[in-house]
C-alpha cells in the first residue's frame, strides 16, 4: 500500500482525489494538509511541520506560497513528491528543478493524460506546420482561477515555441490595430462562469486552418492523473519527472 500526504485536501482539488482514490486500491490517504484542518476519514493537519504520520508520497494540490514548506519536509523526510499546483513564478520553478538534485521530484502543469497526449503532437506537427500557418492557444477556465494564462497554455505554447527553429515571441491578446506578425505565437485567456478548463491550439493557414482541441468535462481527469503519477512515483529515486514519464511507458 502506497500511502499518499496529501496537501490542500480540503480545496476543491484535494475533495476530488478523495473521492477518486476508492478507484485506485494501491493508494490510500494517509494524511492530509490543509489551514482549514477539519478531519476527514484521514487526519488532517493545518502545517506540514505539524504532522506526525508516515507517508510515501507528497501530493500537492494547493497554492505556490507552500512551495517552500513543501520542499523542507519532503527532503528532510526524504519522500518523493508531487506538484500539481500551477502560477509558480520562475524563481521558483528553479527551486523545484534544483530540489530534484535531492529528492524524486514529479512536475506538471496539467495532470490530465489527454492534454499531454496534445502536447506530445504538438511538439511533432509544430515545426512542420509554422512555415504556412499562423498559431494561436485560447484556453478557458472558471471565473475563481487566479493564474492567467493557465500553466497549461504556457506548457502548450512552450513546447510550439521549443519545436520551431526560428526565434518566436508571445502575445498576450490582441488590442489595438496592429497587424500580426508571423513569428508571434498568440496566447488568450478566457474567464467565466464553472468552465473546468478548455485548451485550444489553432493553426491558421491561407484557405483553411487546423485545430487541436482538448476539454475537461469534470475535475475527476486531473485527480486520476495525479493518482496514477502517486503509482508511478513510489519508490523512485531523486530526479525530475513529468507527465510525459507515464504516457510514454
Amino acid at each position: 500500500m502506497i500511502n499518499i500526504l496529501l496537501n490542500g485536501c480540503n480545496g476543491k482539488m484535494g475533495k476530488v482525489v478523495s473521492n477518486c482514490i476508492t478507484n485506485f486500491p494501491q493508494l490510500t490517504i494517509a494524511a492530509g494538509i490543509d489551514k482549514n484542518a477539519q478531519e476527514s476519514t484521514y487526519p488532517v493537519f493545518s502545517n506540514i511541520s505539524d504532522c506526525t504520520i508516515n507517508s510515501d508520497i507528497i501530493l500537492d494540490f494547493s497554492r505556490p506560497d507552500s512551495l517552500d514548506s513543501l520542499l523542507n519536509y519532503s527532503i528532510d523526510k526524504k519522500i518523493p513528491i508531487i506538484f500539481c499546483t500551477t502560477g509558480y513564478t520562475d524563481e521558483q520553478i528553479a527551486k523545484i528543478k534544483k530540489a530534484s538534485d535531492k529528492i524524486a521530484v514529479f512536475h506538471s502543469a496539467n495532470m490530465s493524460i489527454g492534454i499531454n497526449v496534445v502536447n506530445n503532437i504538438l511538439k511533432n506537427i509544430s515545426r512542420f506546420l509554422y512555415n504556412n500557418f499562423d498559431v494561436e492557444v485560447i484556453e478557458k477556465h472558471h471565473n475563481q482561477k487566479v493564474d492567467s494564462p493557465s500553466g497549461t497554455a504556457i506548457l502548450l505554447a512552450d513546447t510550439i515555441k521549443d519545436s520551431i527553429p526560428e526565434e518566436t515571441t508571445y502575445v498576450h491578446g490582441r488590442n489595438g490595430i496592429a497587424k500580426r506578425k508571423h513569428q508571434e505565437i498568440g496566447i488568450h485567456s478566457i474567464r467565466g462562469g464553472s468552465i473546468v478548463g478548455e485548451h485550444d491550439i489553432l493553426f491558421a493557414g491561407q484557405g483553411e486552418t487546423i485545430e487541436l482541441k482538448h476539454t475537461a468535462l469534470s475535475r475527476e481527469v486531473f485527480a486520476i492523473g495525479a493518482l496514477k503519477a502517486c503509482e508511478f512515483m513510489s519508490g523512485k529515486h531523486n530526479g525530475l519527472y513529468s507527465m510525459d514519464d507515464i504516457i510514454s511507458q
